[in-house]
């Protein structure tokens, strides 16, 4: 079996994870795996039956009725598929934001979702975002960055993205609520956010999509042959 190259890409809500992932998926004919939808579509499919996020014999009790599969268009774009319908768009809310990082602290759900990751990374070179890609997922990833901002730079973001899809957003709000986030994340017992030893930090709070996107293949063909 050919080797399959892995790039790890963690940081707080916000940090453009998935917005760079997705460039550099494209630049380098990668697979992106964007954990964080898959843990939002398990808040979602709970939200859906009225389980609490931190109720923890509820969610005990559902996950094995929940069944996620990951497609690819033809533009290599992720759809999430929940027990057989496409949730993509459903579970980009900030109430769903939220209630994933509740979800993604139980033990259970990671280690359903555990080898799901993995397997993906055996089988294609990916480019993998999340909160533990480097430091659980994928701990031998031939590349980890960590990529982050400003909670104040993450907000601002995250309120133009609302805006300019027609949607109302409250910067002091959204503020709270990635602080809030980024709490929960660091602190949380199980997989907390947290840079590993081997990991790049790459901050982007100065930095557009065109800069970061440099800076990280530079470091990636420092490593991996491309």
């Amino acid at each position: 079996m050919a080797k399959t190259y892995s790039i790890a890409i963690d940081g707080p809500a916000g940090a453009g994870k998935s917005t760079i992932a997705k460039r550099l998926a494209k630049e380098l004919g990668y697979y992106y795996v964007d954990t964080g939808a898959i843990y939002r579509t398990v808040a979602y499919f709970l939200d859906l039956l009225g389980v609490s996020p931190k109720d923890v014999d509820g969610v005990e009790r559902y996950i094995d009725e929940l069944t996620i599969n990951i497609e690819y268009d033809e533009e290599g774009l992720q759809h999430m598929i929940m027990n057989g319908m496409d949730v993509t768009n459903d579970i980009r809310t900030q109430d769903i934001s939220q209630k994933a990082s509740l979800v993604s602290a139980h033990g259970v759900v990671r280690g359903v979702l555990l080898d799901m990751q993995r397997d993906v990374a055996k089988a294609h070179n990916v480019i993998m975002d999340g909160r533990d890609i480097g430091t659980v997922v994928l701990p031998k990833a031939d590349v980890k960055i960590f990529l982050t901002a400003s909670a104040e730079v993450r907000a601002r973001r995250r309120t133009d993205e609302l805006l300019a899809k027609g949607h109302k957003a409250n910067f002091d709000q959204i503020l709270k609520e990635i602080q809030q986030r980024d709490y929960q994340d660091t602190h949380r017992e199980l997989a907390p956010l947290k840079m590993a030893r081997d990991s790049i930090k790459v901050d982007t709070s100065d930095l557009d999509i065109d800069g970061v996107v440099e800076a990280i293949l530079k470091i990636v063909s420092e490593k991996i042959p491309v």
